[in-house]
């Protein structure tokens, strides 16, 4: 999917060098991910805060503030664990921008507030664009009113699919996660498929890779404004 970046207004600047300790002390961190962050990342800046005061938009108990990271690799690969750490170590929703060998990728997920606890947050799977040239046009931020759709419109660029008539951005996530789950589980059926040897074994593994192409194909076909199925 291409890259769509955004040109964050200088006055919501940060620009903090974030230490990775620092990450470790917001929760218990296996050494496992310890680990990916000694292998996978060189450096993390907080660039960009949107806020009231720096953006000039209306803050919302679900998005009080926008964080914008920049995170340097030292490969062109980062494991979602690593940014799955960060999110819940920071309060508030986060839009990345991985950076490698000139490139430039933004990657986010979906962050809400729990409704079981608010001081927790609820976070989807994450949602990327291609690697772009670093130097690559920045589009301006939209004109918005308030943070909350401010969050909405920097995310939707990043999810594979175009939404449907009537889906909010909640609804729209939940179903790029049932897609990411049914992808998942095509990938494993046909990796299953290809190990087997018994000829009746193959037979159910090809019917249930069917059931999983025909559920993966009803949640990503476009929909018209009836809620019918649009055809090319």
């Amino acid at each position: 999917m291409t890259a769509v970046l955004f040109d964050y207004p200088k006055k919501a600047a940060f620009g903090r060098v974030l230490p990775k300790n620092k990450i470790y002390e917001h929760g218990s961190v296996s050494s496992a991910v310890r680990q990916l962050f000694v292998r996978q990342v060189e450096q993390i800046v907080w660039q960009h805060k949107l806020a009231p005061e720096t953006v000039n938009l209306k803050a919302s108990k679900a998005v009080p503030e926008i964080q914008i990271f920049s995170i340097t690799l030292k490969g062109d690969e980062l494991k979602p664990e690593v940014l799955r750490c960060i999110d819940l170590a920071i309060p508030f929703p986060i839009i990345f921008e991985l950076r490698f060998d000139g490139k430039v990728k933004p990657v986010a997920a979906f962050k809400r507030p729990s409704e079981a606890d608010a001081s927790k947050w609820v976070i989807s799977e994450y949602f990327d664009g291609d690697w772009a040239p670093g130097d690559t046009h920045r589009k301006p931020l939209p004109m918005v009113f308030d943070l909350e759709t401010l969050y909405g419109h920097l995310l939707v660029p990043l999810m594979p699919y175009p939404a449907r008539p009537g889906e909010d951005l909640q609804t729209r996530v939940d179903r790029m996660e049932r897609i990411c789950l049914k992808q998942r589980e095509l990938d494993r059926c046909e990796v299953r498929l290809r190990k087997e040897k018994q000829f009746n074994r193959k037979v159910a593994i090809n019917a249930e890779l069917r059931d999983l192409k025909q559920e993966l194909e009803n949640l990503t076909r476009p929909l018209s404004a009836s809620g019918a199925a649009v055809t090319p």
